[in-house]
């Protein structure tokens, strides 16, 4: 199977596999698998790796692509997503919060010469760039541009690297 799908902005995909762990048909649940690196890290038993896995975590993790493949329960496949929507999304989370609050800081030590006054600008800044993020990130989230996409079965022997 390869489900055809190439990146619009002409650039790399991301990959990764999943497995599906429901199928109604028209559409499938998939939960990204585990690499060999997971649990390695010092917030390990914060996320659903392979110490401290809860099925709560492990079913916010799961998300829904089309069927048109005809998965099943069990399948493995290599889902993608544009490496430039990667990089849009966590500019989107990251910088937009991060720029409006230094620009509330800033305004108001120069507005008005007070820490406090910076202070309380900062975290006012900040709630509205986490605002105007949520507003952006859903917008791209409609638009699909933050949807992984189907790929292509997991051929035999294919494991970790699926580049």
């Amino acid at each position: 199977m390869s489900v055809g799908f190439a990146d619009a902005g002409g650039g790399h995909l991301v990959e990764g596999i999943a497995r599906v762990v429901a199928a109604d048909g028209v559409k499938v649940w998939l939960e990204p698998e585990q690499t060999s690196t997971c649990g390695g890290c010092a917030s390990a038993a914060a996320c659903a790796g392979k110490t401290g896995q809860s099925d709560r975590r492990l079913k916010a993790r799961r998300f829904a692509v089309g069927n048109e493949a005809g998965l099943k329960v069990g399948d493995r496949v290599v889902i993608g997503m544009s490496e430039y929507a990667l990089i849009r999304a966590s500019t989107i989370a990251y910088a937009v919060p991060l720029l409006s609050m230094m620009a509330g800081a800033v305004t108001a030590q120069l507005t008005f010469g007070s820490d406090a006054a910076a202070m309380a600008a900062a975290a006012g800044g900040l709630l509205f760039g986490v605002l105007v993020a949520r507003v952006w990130a859903g917008r791209l989230q409609e638009s699909g541009d933050l949807s992984p996409h189907l790929l292509r079965r997991v051929g035999p022997g294919e494991d970790c690297h699926v580049g």
